[in-house]
Parts: structure tokens; sequence; C-alpha cells
């Protein structure tokens, strides 16, 4: 009779679980069903020029069409007249009050508007878009160029209409519009990140583009831009198995990862902000100024190789010494990224913003190929070079890029055909929405960097031999 119980008990139970499993199918199917029924379908006849393809966050990245080498794009923005009003009212209260030329005192974020963007005589709805810059906005901002850099979210307002939620252009949530500041050129931007990119270094697709806007009184010309693709949004997720890793964009003091100026405020965290999780960088930070370095010169090269790509850093700093780009870490706090790399765990360098290379520059000027200026307040070219191996590294990439790369052959074609490419759009440029005064003005700047790409081969000669 126990026996029989015992039976009845385990029969029961089993048949207990096993109802209670097919409800948990059952409830997990039915809230499935109500997610695809919460779905969200576009109504394509307020907004007729959607489709998968050019819209839709199914799209694959098409890189062949956002970053077409063989043409200049054209993008039309529209914005509204109330909206423009704000735009400028933001820039007047932040940017207003200083005097030209001088430094900002605090970067700000400047306000999203709407705006309907067209390209292709497609059109793309309600697409965020704000300025962007920091000493380059304030500069043509209190000079009176109205050329200003422009950066393109385009879900920016899927609270407001969710019936466009994720939208995408060909894949992409969000670009920027780069201005070309202080480029009369109009390429450095452009011919700087496929160089590193070339040269096998993490840095973002760009493509020439022309940009009208049109803010309630029709389209006005705004000239040559750089389309430049967003480092948080695709290109972590493309140029390393996942774009999951700590993404920081270190601006200020604490860029130059000199001792006491840590600080993780100037840590900005483009990926998992929510975690607040800044002990990589921390690391990085302990590890460069570690007193190892003078006591055990091993074990601290281990615990930096730890933490970060030495190598890769290398380099960077050989390609970018070489273009002379002087507007980044070594001379300011600023135009550079972070990637904790998942497949290595290591802090990987991005190079970012690049319309002040090719030219000795300003400021204290490009760093020297010998890096010997560089002191303490720049630990990671000053202590890394300073060990001999890392300096047969450095010299080594050096070599590399100029003989790989940076040949002035190679280069004087690039020049030429950007040359061509952009030549007409270049010389439509109107004052008032331009950085360059006349035609010849143009001519002489492409001409300037086909004998800069000579000079630097046989500086880099020079100082190897």
């Amino acid at each position: 009779m126990t026996k029989y119980y015992t039976f009845l008990l385990i029969f029961g139970a089993s048949l207990f679980f096993a109802c209670r499993s097919d409800e948990n199918i059952t409830e997990s199917t039915e809230e499935e069903e109500e997610e695809e029924e919460e779905e969200v379908i576009v109504d394509t006849e307020t907004y007729p020029d959607w489709t998968e393809a050019t819209h839709s966050n199914d799209a694959e990245l098409n890189y062949d069409i956002v970053f077409n080498q063989n043409e200049v794009l054209r993008f039309d923005i529209k914005i509204d007249s109330d909206d423009w009003s704000d735009m400028q009212s933001d820039l007047a209260s932040n940017l207003g009050s200083s005097r030209p030329g001088q430094q900002n005192t605090s970067d700000f974020d400047p306000i999203w508007v709407p705006c309907s963007f067209t390209f292709n005589d497609t059109e793309w709805y309600h697409v965020g878009v704000r300025f962007k810059g920091n000493s380059s906005l304030q500069s043509a901002y209190q000079s009176g160029n109205n050329k200003l850099s422009f950066k393109l979210d385009f879900d920016e307002f899927e609270d407001d209409y969710p019936s466009l939620k994720n939208q995408r252009f060909y894949g992409f949530k969000q670009l920027n519009l780069n201005n070309n500041f202080d480029d009369e050129s109009l390429m450095r931007e452009k011919v700087g990140a496929d160089l590193f990119r070339e040269f096998g270094l993490a840095s973002a697709n760009t493509a020439f583009c022309v940009v009208y806007v049109d803010k309630g009184s029709g389209s006005q010309y705004y000239g040559v831009y750089t389309l430049v693709e967003e480092v948080d949004d695709t290109v972590i997720e493309t140029q390393f198995s996942e774009g999951t890793g700590n993404l920081y964009k270190p601006d200020g003091d604490a860029a130059s990862f000199a001792q006491n100026t840590y600080d993780e405020g100037e840590m900005e965290k483009k990926t998992n902000e929510e975690e607040g999780d800044y002990s990589d960088v921390r690391a990085l930070y302990d590890m460069i100024n570690s007193s190892n370095r003078s006591s055990n010169i091993a074990l601290w090269k281990t615990n930096l190789e730890a933490v970060f790509d030495v190598d890769g850093f290398l380099k960077w700093l050989a390609a970018n010494t070489v273009i002379q780009n002087w507007d980044t870490y070594g001379n300011m706090t600023h135009n550079y990224y972070l990637y904790n790399n998942p497949d290595t765990k290591l802090l990987t360098w991005i190079p970012w913003d690049n319309n002040e290379a090719f030219q000795y520059g300003k400021q204290s000027g490009a760093l020297s190929l010998s890096l010997s200026e560089v002191g303490s307040a720049w630990p990671l070219i000053s202590y890394i070079v300073a060990d001999d191996e890392y300096r047969q590294v450095y010299d080594d990439y050096l070599q590399s890029f100029v003989n790989e790369v940076f040949i002035p052959a190679k280069m004087s074609e690039t020049y030429t055909n950007h040359y061509k490419l952009i030549r007409e759009h270049a010389y439509a440029e109107v004052s008032g929405y331009s950085y360059i005064s006349n035609d010849s003005q143009f001519d002489q700047a492409v001409e300037t960097l086909q004998s800069h790409a000579q000079s630097r081969k046989d500086a880099v000669d020079s100082y190897l031999n």
C-alpha cells in the first residue's frame, strides 16, 4: 500500500510540473505574440519614402552608398525656422559672450532639433540634427562663418514619432558632417582617416559631400563637407569583433594620463554608461605612472601591456607624427578614443578629427620625429618611447608607414584624384560659408599637400639614417 501511495504522489507531482511547464510555454508564446503585435508598422502614406533597405533598422550597413568614394554626395537639410532660431539662441547663449579667438572655458552640447533629410530624392523624416565641435565651433561662430559642422541622429526623435522608431540611414544611426574647418584643401579630414585605416588602425570611414540647408527661406549652399562615420555607432561594431567593450572619449587634463590628473568626469563614456565601471582606464593611468618604471622596467612593461595595446599605440604614434597631426595627444588633450577591445581586453587607440593634420600647425606645433621634446606631461609617449625596445618598434613603424602607405607618388595621385572630384564644388563655395577666400587658394593648398608628402618621406629617411 505504501508503494502504491508513493507512486500516486510521484505521478501527481510529475503531472503538476508538466502542466506548469505547458502553462509557461503558453505564457511565453503569448508574450512573443504580443511583442509581434507591438511591432511598429510604418505608415507609408505619411512617410512615402520609407523602405526596408533605406530606412529600417533591419537594413544591412551599406558602406558602398553612404561612403561612396567615387562621387560627391549631396545632402539637403530642411529645418523649421523656429527650430533654427532655437539653435542660434543656443549658440549665442553658450558662445556669444566670449571674445573672438578666446578658448571655451567649458564644453557644451548643442541642442537637437528635427529636420527633413534628403539624399538621392529620398527623404528621411524628423531626423535629429545639431551643431558639433568645440574650439572649431566657437571660432567659426564668433568669426561669423556659417559653415558649421553638424551631427545627425536618425532616430533622435523616435519618442515623439513612435512609428519612426529605430529609423536608420542605410543601416547607420548617427553620422557627422564635418565642415573642414581651417582647411583650404578641404581634404585633410578624409585623407588622415583613410591613411590610418590603410595602415591597419581602427579609424572612421569618410566620404566627400556637399550640404544644402533650408532654414525656412530657401536652400543655401553650405559647401564641401566630409562625411565621417560615428565611432560609437558603427566603427567599433565593424572594425572589432564586437562593440560591447567600454568606449571612452577623453577630453581635458585627464586625457593626458599625466600624474595627478586622473578624473572620471573627463573620461566620457560612450558605451556601457550605466555600469559606471572605469576600472580599465584607471588601470592604464596607474600602470603608466607606476614606480616600477624606474625600479623594475620588465614588470612595468608586463603590467602596461596587460591593460593597453602598446603596439597599436606606437603604430598610431608613428603615422600621426609622420603626417604632422598636431591637434591631438602630445600637444592637445583631445581627439582620440580608447576602446576596450573584447578580443584582447586591451584599451586600443582610435584617432579622431584630422582636419588640422598635414602641417606643422599651431600651439607648439607638430611633434618632431625624435619626440625628444615630449616630457612627463604626456607619459603615454615619453615613458613608452624611453624604452629601447619600444623605441625600436616606433622607428620600424615610421619606416613602414612611409614605405607602404604614405608614399609620395601614391599620395600625389590621391590628392590629384580628390582635387578633380571636389574642385567644382570647392569653387562654388561662397563667402560666409567657406574657409577659402578664392579658387587659387584651394589650388595652392592641394599643391602644398603634394609637396608635404615628399618632404615628410625625406624627413623620416634623414631621422632613421
